[in-house]
């Protein structure tokens, strides 16, 4: 069961649809969280924005039951500051059942660098990484992200799949279907990103983020204002 944990938070994190540049008219996304086809919980975002700053809260929540007992649950909130488009600041407080995870992070002017305090990995880190929140469409660009559960760092691959036509909560779309994975082959199964990703480039939405391990799991954009 442990190994697969860390998999599982990664999802938590991951379905988000909006860089800075995109969202200056956007203020809530909601989204529902599957496992095997039913609801398990949420993940809501909220948007503030003033001048050049924009403020991203998250508040996510669901639970795992197998034969009527909770064996796996997340509360998390989070907060994400951009000026000019640039990440300066991101805090994470995570309550995997009863154990804390954790990341600070804050822009660095001096160094040009992000530097990071996590419950797993305190360094520092290029600009050029991105949180792993899919609000971010731009992740589907990066070469690496910060996990914004601890603060880890991986690279990644990205490949472009091709169009497709899915359709969710009564509406069809053409999206673009995305691959990301972990760049290095060798990492552990329970540690690497293995992810699909439905993105929609009219309005550069992602709408929907799938994965497999313990079940199958999906994010989908339910609504947004």
């Amino acid at each position: 069961m442990n190994k697969y944990i860390y998999i599982l938070l990664l999802i938590i994190f991951v379905f988000k649809a909006y860089s800075y540049a995109d969202s200056n008219d956007i203020k809530k996304i909601e989204m529902e969280v599957f496992r095997n086809g039913e609801v398990i919980g949420y993940s809501n975002y909220f948007f503030d924005q003033k001048d050049n700053i924009i403020i991203i809260k998250n508040n996510t929540k669901f639970k795992v039951e197998l034969f009527g007992v909770s064996v796996f649950s997340i509360s998390s909130e989070t907060v994400e500051t951009y000026e000019n488009d640039e990440l300066i600041y991101f805090k994470s407080k995570t309550f995997q059942n009863d154990k804390e995870k954790y990341v600070n992070l804050n822009y660095d002017q001096s160094l040009k660098k992000l530097i990071v305090d996590g419950s797993s990995y305190k360094g520092e880190a290029s600009t050029d990484c991105i949180v792993g929140n899919w609000w971010n469409h731009k992740i589907l660009k990066a070469n690496c992200q910060i996990s914004p559960l601890s603060g880890s760092i991986k690279d990644q691959i990205v490949t472009f799949l091709g169009k497709e036509n899915i359709s969710l909560y009564g509406k069809n779309y053409l999206v673009r279907h995305y691959k990301l994975k972990s760049k290095d082959e060798n990492m552990p199964d329970n540690k690497k990103l293995d992810f699909d990703i439905w993105f929609n480039s009219e309005n550069n939405l992602i709408l929907k983020v799938a994965y497999s391990k313990m079940g199958d799991w999906e994010y989908r954009l339910k609504n947004f204002e």
